[in-house]
């Protein structure tokens, strides 16, 4: 079936369209007895007008197998300026009895707010359709129509689904002069049948489904896609249709946003003043950009890509990535240091080498050029540029990363990096294992009644420190960040008290968080005859279940970061005893 006009319905009001009732006797895919439900039918068609505007429809239908599969019956839809939704449906054909049919009217349209909670405004809106009676062995579909207009001419087909599909379509129709370029992502090629003029048509059957597995890759890294880059005649835009391209727009956006003010001048002086070196001045004005701007992210329109002026961002003391990004740049050039913006993915795989341009990025961070003669054993996050020579990777919005670190999510990604020449997509340094991790160390005493009691000293850095400071920074009474302490004993010992416990670096992000506490465990060891039994590993616990799979695992585990965990535990025997055996030392 070839769609010529969207829009186009001949069903009745209450009554399921023609292109859904045709899969009422499709073969299912196939599945296996979890399935809880499975795509028969996916189509996208995308029109695109001689302006350049984009008309976009969707249609699936979805048979439930398992009560699981219900959740399938509710339809989000998200939107904002550049992609509105003109029109929405979803109808149900139950085992028995009437179809029904939910309109546009009945859906529940809401903002959405980011998970982190710094989004002021945004234009980013969501619409919620429930279809009814989407209960086991029912039939269900929808259709949506989108107008859309946007900055990058490049639509993306997403045939893979976590449940299995059937048949998916995609149509492409362009004016005259129009033409294509496409890039397939985790999926051999599949070449198009030419409909009427204009018009190309690809076909896909049974796709299997994407089994969700713990710390699997993000989506984008693993489903299959076609990546459709528009371009129009000679003499119109071309648009984007490369990373230098990608990097040029965006430089564009922020051309006269880095514009400095006396304020942010004095500002710099006032930081900078007391500190020679040139180092210790990137530093004073990274902290300040960090914990003296606060996030809030304000994104209508073309602002979800564009940074506000430096200026504003310092005279009101708030600003999202872009914002922080832009001011730290700024106040750097204050001090004859040049830096780039970095778009990048916080998932990493989201955006690979291989990935065509897109705008699948959802942050900005700093690359710093390092003056010559900085000493940069301990600014890890760096590599060596062939052009821009030593530059700094640094992220403005993490105020519990410091100057030379990243975070593990943001280590080997692949960011773009903006300079006057374009965008350069490039990985991002990988940190060392040491600078991410646990050392505890600890001196114990047991006694003859299986008692354990002493005292322990952890080292925290990189994103271990950063997690449990994110979790402390709102607490002031010792009971409440005694508890941090209190969860890794109760994992480890069935009763215990903690005598005393304090916590040092709490406020300093660039030194390790350290713990001393002492403690007691009653009944520690056990008795069995005359022997005591004892367990060395003592504290805390270092097993996963991510293998202990009944099927065998289908995509690679991706880590949050390097991570380098390490313990010694001296106990002291009770007098009278000595070892009789002890497991091999583990060293993994």
């Amino acid at each position: 079936m070839v769609l010529n006009a969207i829009g186009a319905r001949s069903a009745a009001a209450s009554d399921a369209p023609p292109w859904m009732r045709a899969q009422l006797n499709a073969a299912l895919p196939a599945h296996d007895e979890k399935t809880n439900a499975v795509v028969l039918y996916a189509e996208t068609t995308l029109t695109v007008q001689p302006n350049g505007r984009i008309k976009k429809l969707d249609r699936e239908v979805v048979k439930i197998l398992r009560p699981d599969g219900e959740a399938r019956g509710t339809i989000r839809v998200y939107f904002d300026a550049q992609s509105r939704i003109t029109d929405l449906h979803g109808w149900c054909i139950p085992v028995s009895g009437k179809d029904y049919e939910v309109k546009e009217k009945d859906a529940v349209e809401s903002a959405v707010i980011g998970v982190d909670g710094g989004e002021l405004i945004s234009d980013l809106r969501t619409k919620t359709l429930r279809i009814p009676a989407a209960t086991v062995g029912s039939v269900i579909g929808y259709e949506i129509e989108q107008e859309l207009r946007p900055y990058v001419l490049v639509d993306e087909w997403e045939f893979q689904d976590t449940i299995p599909v059937r048949e998916a379509h995609y149509t492409l129709q362009m004016p005259h002069g129009w033409s294509y370029k496409t890039n397939w992502l985790n999926r051999a090629e599949e070449h198009p049948a030419e409909g009427p003029a204009g018009q190309w048509r690809w076909s896909i059957g049974d796709v299997a489904a994407i089994r969700v597995e713990r710390n699997m890759p993000p989506w984008q890294g693993i489903a299959g896609s076609m990546v459709v880059a528009i371009v129009p005649p000679t003499g119109q835009d071309p648009g984007i249709q490369s990373w230098r391209e990608l990097g040029a727009w965006q430089l564009g956006l922020t051309r006269g946003r880095r514009e400095s003010s006396p304020e942010i001048k004095r500002k710099v002086a006032e930081l900078t003043e007391s500190t020679p070196s040139s180092i210790e001045k990137i530093r004073a004005l990274a902290n300040f950009a960090q914990n003296d701007v606060r996030y809030v992210a304000i994104e209508l329109g073309i602002g979800g890509y564009q940074p506000h002026a430096a200026s504003e961002v310092f005279n009101h003391r708030y600003g999202d990535c872009k914002d922080k990004a832009t001011l730290l740049s700024t106040m750097l050039k204050e001090i004859g240091v040049e830096s780039y913006y970095v778009i990048i993915n916080t998932e990493r795989g989201s955006v690979t080498a291989a990935t065509p341009p897109n705008l699948a990025f959802d942050h900005v961070i700093l690359a710093i050029a390092l003056p010559p003669g900085i000493e940069t054993a301990s600014l890890q996050a760096r590599i060596a540029h062939p052009k821009l020579g030593q530059i700094l990777f640094f992220d403005p919005t993490d105020s519990l990363t410091p100057l030379g670190k990243l975070s593990g999510p943001l280590q080997a990604n692949f960011g773009l990096l903006v300079t006057t020449e374009g965008g350069e997509l490039l990985e991002l340094p990988r940190l060392s294992t040491d600078s991410n991790g646990t050392e505890r160390t600890a001196k114990l005493t047991l006694d003859e009644n299986g008692t354990l009691r002493g005292d322990v000293h952890e080292i925290l850095v990189g994103d271990v420190a950063a997690v449990q400071r994110y979790g402390l920074r709102a607490t002031t009474a010792d009971t409440d960040r005694i508890r941090v302490v209190e969860a890794v004993a109760g994992d480890s010992f069935p009763t215990f008290r903690i005598l005393k416990a304090d916590v040092a670096n709490l406020q300093s992000a660039d030194r390790p968080l350290e713990w001393s506490y002492t403690f007691e465990a009653q009944n520690f060891a056990k008795t069995a005859g005359d022997l005591l039994l004892v367990r060395p590993r003592v504290l805390g616990s270092k097993s996963s279940a991510l293998l202990e799979t009944k099927e065998p695992r289908r995509y690679p585990v991706e880590f949050a970061g390097p991570k380098h965990d390490a313990d010694v535990f001296e106990i002291a025997i009770p007098p009278g005893y000595e070892v009789e055996e002890l497991p091999p030392p583990v060293n993994v």
